[in-house]
């Protein structure tokens, strides 16, 4: 496909859906797919538009200027993506490699549209799986003290690639403000749990001994406040008063893969909004 894709945010008021699709229309394009959504709390529109650039008449490179004056009009917040652009994501692993394992997997089905040029961990033994998948591997032994001076290394690791999209697949160290900043709302964490509840360290043993029928996992754009970032995707699954700790670990972890991947794949579809520190999610 060669589409484009306009993701806007504004205050709502008559005529914004008119105004964007006459835009399309009069410049003949294609529209094929639609949704809005409107907060009336908030008094905020919501939308993402994707139309068909073939026998459009605006050229690719010239859009944005186009669109602008109607940005401008209606004071939107909005971005401008094209379909056969393709991102390039990282990936950050430790010890636990079930989601990173996954995401390669998915990746190499065509699930995900993207480019993976780097695997990044603070454990040299993921570079096995590197290997496997002939995908560059950096390892970076991390501590209190030097967190920053290796994250400056890390950053410039992902400029150089021109990474847009950096993904925690159950990455066992907190990021600080510094890559925060740079990436921000571009990552994404899986968190053991469902959000807040059970937030920190051993959720699954504090979901045992509070003996729950259900546990979770929640999928995060990251923040500099840990664990509180903008919901993308969650889910649950059923425990029975059978289960044994190993087997919550073991639903869990099924769970935070099947999220994980959701989550990746909305990003990469362009099909999330960030207001508030919430989300818009168009399915």
């Amino acid at each position: 496909m060669n589409n484009a894709i306009l993701l806007i945010s504004c205050p709502d008021k008559k005529g914004i859906t008119a105004k964007i699709t006459s835009f399309i229309f009069r410049n003949n394009g294609n529209i094929e797919h639609a949704d809005q959504h409107i907060d009336f709390q908030t008094n905020t529109f919501f939308m993402r538009i994707e139309w068909a650039l073939k026998g459009f008449r605006i050229a690719k490179k010239d859009i944005s200027k186009k669109f602008s004056l109607i940005a401008r009009e209606f004071k939107m917040s909005w971005s401008l993506y094209f379909t056969q652009e393709t991102p390039r994501m990282a990936i950050f692993a430790s010890k636990l490699t079930h989601c990173l394992y996954d995401l390669l997997l998915r990746h190499n089905e065509g699930q995900f549209k993207c480019k993976i040029p780097l695997i990044i961990s603070n454990h040299a033994s993921v570079s096995k799986i590197a290997k496997n998948f002939n995908i560059k591997f950096y390892s970076f032994a991390k501590t209190p003290k030097n967190k920053k001076e290796v994250e400056k290394e890390e950053i410039k690791l992902l400029e150089k690639e021109n990474i847009e999209l950096v993904v925690l697949a159950r990455y066992a160290q907190i990021l600080t403000s510094q890559v925060v900043e740079k990436f921000s709302n571009r990552i994404i964490n899986i968190h053991h749990s469902f959000l807040p509840a059970f937030i920190g360290q051993n959720p699954y043993k504090q979901a045992y001994r509070r003996g729950v029928k259900i546990i979770g996992a929640t999928s995060h754009y990251v923040t500099e406040k840990l664990d509180a970032g903008p919901i993308i995707e969650q889910d649950t699954v059923r425990i029975s008063h059978r289960d044994i700790l190993s087997d919550l670990k073991r639903k869990g972890q099924d769970l935070e893969k099947i999220v994980l991947g959701r989550a990746v794949r909305l990003h990469l579809e362009r099909k999330i909004l960030v207001y508030n520190n919430k989300t818009v999610v168009f399915d």
